[in-house]
């Protein structure tokens, strides 16, 4: 096993297009890595230049302590998984996950070995006489995951090895993959634009956009401290509400306008970015995450300064929680940043525009919330929880003026 290291890594194709850029990276012997992001963000190519798939156009990439720029795939000592899963179609299941390792010409005890051993830690052991046809999309996905784990790899590469499954078996076999990786203690990268299950799998996550490393940190740091705005309004499901605020002081406190309402910013949020204190009297962009909007009805105890009005337009039911869509007097967020977001993520990431001036916020209320569609509720903001950004940078605001860039390379 080894660690995987980039080093100023480009993928350039002839017409200059630059598919990954600048890449500086270093994942850890055993760790589990999951590159994340919308489709064309260079993901992919990165992994395929670590397989030896996709040449590298400029920097130094090492498996361990070896560079491999110009090393051949079959010598790079990995293994690939992918979407596909690429089983021989008229080979047993056994014939498939051995195939790798009779072409190496592994004695035929070692070959029988490895293989029941692999089939017993993925639950295939009654499974090795059977053909790929006759398996479920699950069972193939662990048959492809048996022929990596036999060749006992420096490093594992899973291309988006979970699209092909429907949502149910997905969330079983994320639990199959993390646990598997967990066990045997394998470098492995794992791509995916699903960001749910980059935050349940990972260890580390690393975004992309573009061709660029976003940020790379745990996922809960990802979470609570979003690098930029594409950071912050990718990472989080439903996604984080932007919106146009401007920080002003009211009342001896500063406090966040949002049209004709006011939301004030308690010592402790404060105490968290106290960066805020400059923009007094500017323009920012607020972000506030669904869960952290709560029907103020069922918070007696939360400040009255500390709540929106809105129009509820829409209530989902989920069962464990009410997802609700309310219209607030408030602007949306329109800076280039957020528009390139847009762009990029889906235009589901950014703040929601309303016929005329004001915007639609999504929030997560207690499913005993007895709200209806058309309601004026009070809505309480927790204001320690909030999210802010500069304008012109779309950097995120904390504590001092480096922190938007902790965790964008290491």
């Amino acid at each position: 096993m080894a660690g995987v290291t980039f080093e100023h890594v480009s993928k350039i194709y002839l017409d200059g297009t630059r598919a990954v850029s600048g890449v500086n990276l270093d994942i850890a012997d055993g760790e589990f890595m999951v590159f994340v992001g919308p489709s064309g963000c260079g993901k992919s190519t990165a992994l395929r230049m670590v397989a030896g798939l996709e040449e590298i156009s400029e920097g130094v990439l090492r498996i361990g302590d070896r560079v491999v720029n110009h090393v051949a795939p079959r010598d790079r000592d990995i293994a690939m998984v992918f979407q596909s899963y690429a089983l021989y179609p008229h080979l047993s299941v056994y014939e498939n996950i051995a195939f790798s390792l009779r072409l190496k010409k592994v004695p035929k005890a070692e070959v029988d070995r490895r293989v029941h051993e692999a089939a017993r830690v993925l639950g295939l052991e009654d499974y090795l006489k059977r053909k790929p046809r006759a398996l479920s999309g699950g069972q193939r996905q662990r048959v492809a995951m048996g022929r990596a784990i036999v060749r006992q790899p420096q490093a594992f590469l899973m291309d988006e090895p979970l699209s092909n499954l429907d949502a149910k078996l997905r969330v079983q076999t994320r639990a199959e993959i993390a646990r598997l990786q967990d066990e045997l203690g394998v470098t492995t990268i794992y791509v995916t634009h699903d960001q749910v299950e980059a935050m349940t799998m990972g260890d580390r996550v690393a975004v992309m956009r573009r061709g660029e490393l976003q940020q790379v940190a745990s996922p809960q740091e990802l979470y609570d401290h979003p690098v930029n705005l594409f950071v912050g309004g990718f990472i989080g499901s439903p996604s984080m509400n932007l919106l146009e605020a401007t920080l002003e002081r009211a009342n001896g406190s500063l406090a966040v306008a949002l049209g004709s309402q006011r939301i004030t910013l308690p010592e402790d949020a404060l105490a968290l970015r106290p960066a805020l204190r400059r923009y007094e009297g500017r323009q920012v962009v607020l972000g506030i995450r669904p869960e952290d909007l709560e029907d103020a009805s069922l918070r007696t105890d939360s400040p009255t300064d500390a709540r929106l009005k809105g129009r509820l337009e829409l209530v989902e039911a989920l069962g464990s929680e009410l997802v609700v869509h309310f219209a607030v007097d408030a602007k949306p967020a329109v800076t280039d940043e957020v528009r390139e977001l847009a762009q990029d993520a889906g235009s589901t990431t950014v703040g929601r525009e309303l016929t005329g001036s004001g915007a639609t916020l999504v929030g997560r209320f207690d499913p005993h919330s007895r709200v209806h569609e058309g309601d004026e509720p009070e809505v309480f903001v927790d204001a320690r929880e909030l999210h802010f950004f500069d304008t012109e940078t779309g950097l995120g605001i904390y504590d001092d003026d480096t922190k938007a860039t902790k965790g964008a390379g290491s």
